[in-house]
């Protein structure tokens, strides 16, 4: 029988490449967002790491929706600027998600640095919640090392995707089919890990 499973987030994009991962490793989940909820709680995201902000997510809407519920917290730290932007990636330039002013602020900053030191790396750790069950959370984390541009490139993926660029590709996440950029992604390697993982988890509330 299909699992319904939520995935806590309005981003799209999130919710393509999550998606196109299940399908190809055959999952018998169908993937709900807060978008089939009617009036979903907003989540502030005030944790002081990654794997809170996604609790806290995963959390609230799995009391909400009583439905076992994903939820992930990404961000980009940057070695120059001393790990920033952090769990404060989607609000860097003081609006949330706003891609557009997140990116030019980022560039403002590193403006003037040396190529060899726009070090950089994304991580994403994702959190699996079962209602009223949350001392059995799985959590599962994954990294993905890359450079920031000094201008933006490619026009697919979301967020700092256009100025984040890995040297042994010779390309930006945003010049990647979703296929390419799941390969090797921060979100790529945790989706992995929660694929391999989700089985035997849903497996102790059956």
């Amino acid at each position: 029988m299909t699992k319904k499973i939520l995935f806590a987030t309005n981003n799209q994009g999130k919710v393509r490449e999550l998606k196109k991962a299940f399908d190809k490793a055959g999952l018998d989940v169908e993937i709900l967002t807060n978008q089939d909820l009617d009036n979903p709680p907003h989540v502030v995201e005030s944790g002081r790491t990654f794997e809170d902000n996604a609790k806290l997510k995963a959390h609230a809407l799995a009391d909400f929706s009583n439905l076992p519920t994903i939820a992930d917290d990404s961000g980009l730290m940057v070695d120059k600027l001393n790990g920033q932007p952090g769990v404060r990636s989607a609000r860097f330039a003081g609006e949330a998600h706003n891609d557009q002013h997140n990116n030019a602020k980022l560039l403002a900053e590193l403006g003037g640095v040396p190529e060899d030191e726009r070090g950089a790396k994304f991580n994403t750790t994702i959190v699996a919640s079962m209602p009223h069950q949350f001392e059995k959370d799985l959590v599962v984390t994954g990294e993905c090392p890359g450079r920031i541009l000094s201008s933006l490139r490619g026009k697919d993926g979301f967020g700092y995707d256009p100025l984040f660029y890995i040297p042994e590709k010779g390309k930006t996440f945003a010049q990647m089919t979703t296929d390419e950029k799941n390969q090797i992604s921060h979100r790529g390697k945790a989706v992995k890990k929660l694929i391999a993982e989700l089985p035997a988890w849903f497996a102790q509330f059956d």
